[in-house]
């Protein structure tokens, strides 16, 4: 099955992206430090939605206007008074041409939002409680979190039946697994 080579074979970028967005998580103190981290993921996660949208059939991902993160994150921005930052583009991302690419840039996105609730706590004790309302992005899709992210693998695995499909949404998502850890660095 694709979602567990894929949690398998993307270990290694999927926790390098992880450490480093934990250092800059637990290291926020104030607003300024939150918003920070936030335009962060707008400008990535910005880029790789333009990219996803011109490569993916929403014919087989039939929810995926759903699945789009930035309109929360800028909505996240605007409650800190903050703008939305520039989106990522060229080098800073990774190639995605086809739809198994895009599938495998989102399953980067989509995997993002199953901490999001263990990031949400973890920030919320940081911040003055008239922020509390700019945790859309992390508190995503909120307790529908694990039926949106059984849904999103079993659509991924109906769509990558072949050894060579699955190489290319594997391929894909550790390249985004891994612009995005350079896009985090880059960001500090």
């Amino acid at each position: 099955m694709l979602s567990e080579k894929l949690k398998d074979e993307t270990k290694t970028y999927h926790h390098q992206t992880e450490v480093a967005l934990i250092g800059r998580i637990k290291a926020i103190s104030n607003k300024d430090d939150y918003a920070s981290l936030l335009k962060m993921f707008y400008g990535y996660f910005g880029g790789l939605e333009k990219h996803i949208d011109a490569a993916i059939d929403t014919t087989l991902i039939d929810d995926y206007h759903q699945r789009r993160k930035t309109s929360a994150i800028a909505e996240d921005l605007e409650a800190l008074n903050e703008n939305v930052p520039v989106v990522a583009d060229g080098d800073s991302l990774p190639v995605l041409t086809n739809h198994l690419q895009a599938l495998g840039a989102l399953y980067v996105i989509e995997g993002s939002t199953l901490g999001g609730k263990i990031i949400s706590k973890m920030i919320v004790q940081k911040l003055d409680p008239s922020h509390g309302n700019a945790l859309s992005f992390f508190n995503s899709y909120g307790d529908d979190t694990m039926n949106m992210w059984n849904a999103f693998k079993e659509k991924m695995n109906n769509q990558a039946q072949t050894e060579a499909e699955q190489e290319v949404v594997t391929e894909s998502a550790n390249s985004t697994f891994r612009h995005f850890a350079d896009w985090i660095a880059r960001c500090n």
